[in-house]
């Protein structure tokens, strides 16, 4: 036999066994293309029960009251977080309690405090609130979150505080004061804002003429806001104060915008 011949025969022989152990794998493992695997469907999304326990509207008996006053300490450190829960679970009776926080000597405590309020959403921690945001020693920040969580609960409330607020020392105070006005929907406020037009700090006056834009939608004279004199704030204001003089009886705050709708995809 030639050296060539038994070449030939080997590759026949190679490619007959390769052939057969090929044949051997197609019977034992399915063609992905033709046979499908076992795959099922997942079951179908089933609503998990509600087991949340809603927040308690009774007064407290005498030891709940007891134990929310044992609570108060705890809303500074590693357990404030559960304290809150707590208080909110509480809900409306343990507003009284909370409204003890406010005059604590951690600014921690106090500020968790008015965050717990906000959680709750009671109406009557509003005065509580007020008198902190209108507290000229408390820290800004607290008179600040104070304000902003009084005007989500009851803003027709707190319209005599912005405008004492619109008058403090303090610049970052009357910004707040000026930015949370456009979320009151009382008149009293838009001669506070159109007082704050022209306030020495720039960003309080910007500030002012935006909320009064969005609360009145009065069309107004454009002006160049963001780099204006006290001066010239002091000009642009008066034509407010006289469009305010000719309207003020008569005028109805309008109804506020709705937000958009984001567009949907285009298929």
């Amino acid at each position: 036999m030639t050296l060539d011949r038994f070449a030939s025969i080997s590759a026949v022989m190679a490619l007959a066994v390769v052939g057969g152990l090929a044949d051997l794998v197609a019977a034992q493992v399915p063609d992905a293309r033709q046979t499908p695997y076992g795959y099922e469907m997942p079951p179908q999304r089933q609503e998990a029960p509600d087991t949340s326990i809603a927040p308690s509207n009774k007064p407290l008996s005498a030891e709940e009251a007891q134990r929310a006053e044992a609570l108060l300490p705890l809303l500074e450190g590693k357990q404030e977080f559960w304290a809150i829960g707590e208080f909110v679970h509480l809900g409306k009776p343990a507003v009284p309690v909370l409204a003890k926080a406010l005059g604590m000597p951690s600014p921690r405590i106090r500020y968790n405090a008015i965050e717990t309020m906000l959680m709750i959403k009671d109406p009557s921690a509003v005065p509580a609130l007020l008198e902190v945001a209108k507290k000229l020693e408390e820290l800004s920040r607290i008179r600040e979150h104070a304000l902003r969580v009084a005007v989500r609960l009851d803003g027709a409330m707190t319209a005599p505080a912005i405008e004492a607020m619109a008058k403090d020392p303090e610049s970052a105070i009357r910004k707040t004061a000026a930015f949370e006005a456009r979320y009151v929907r009382r008149k009293e406020v838009i001669a506070v804002l159109i007082g704050l037009m022209a306030d020495e700090e720039r960003f309080v006056a910007v500030t002012a003429i935006q909320s009064l834009w969005i609360l009145t939608r009065h069309e107004s004279e454009m002006h160049d806001w963001e780099s204006s004199t006290r001066e010239q704030r002091q000009e642009w204001a008066k034509e407010w104060t006289d469009w305010w003089a000719s309207t003020n009886n008569t005028f109805q705050l309008p109804e506020p915008r709705q937000p958009r709708k984001p567009l949907l995809p285009q298929d």
